[in-house]
């Protein structure tokens, strides 16, 4: 897979471990940023990423900021994108087995490199379900989106 990473200035010290340790995983990596612990908008970051998967030149994508909530909202924002904050190996893998999530979001100052690794290997490997409510849910998540921007729009006419 390829794989869409980026992280603010509370991620960074992580963020370059979790590009190795998905290369070795044998996936393709896109680095995003930031590429210094200047400050950032994660904002920012989180719209490089969520592009990446919108035009489909990303499969899934990780976030890392300190706690992982500012990216899991951010990237929340964008139709189609479907962000699970995950700081442990259960969530990692039912965010997509069940919700099908393709953004991880973790948070650097809440959860060390060793199980880090551990998240993203179970959320990398980890398959939509095929069974019928799971099915069933993730559609009502993209009508709901789709009846959001519904909403949008009629206040501009």
């Amino acid at each position: 897979m390829k794989i869409s990473i980026g992280a603010d200035h509370a991620g960074y010290s992580m963020k370059n471990k979790v590009i190795n340790f998905v290369k070795d995983l044998g996936h393709i990596v896109i680095d995003n940023g930031t590429f210094s612990s200047d400050p950032v908008d994660f904002p920012d970051i989180a719209r490089k990423v969520c592009m990446q998967i919108r035009e489909a030149s990303a499969d899934r994508g990780i976030m890392v900021c300190g706690t992982g909530i500012g990216a899991s909202i951010a990237c929340n924002k964008y139709p189609g994108i479907r962000a699970a904050l995950a700081h442990d190996c259960h969530c990692a893998h039912q965010c997509v087995e069940h919700d099908n999530a393709n953004v991880l979001c973790i948070g650097a100052w809440i959860i060390g490199f060793k199980l880090a690794e551990e998240i993203i290997r179970n959320y990398l490997e980890a398959e939509f379900s095929k069974e019928t409510q799971f099915r069933r849910r993730v559609k009502k998540l993209e009508e709901l989106e789709e009846w959001a921007a519904r909403e949008v729009l009629s206040k501009f006419k």
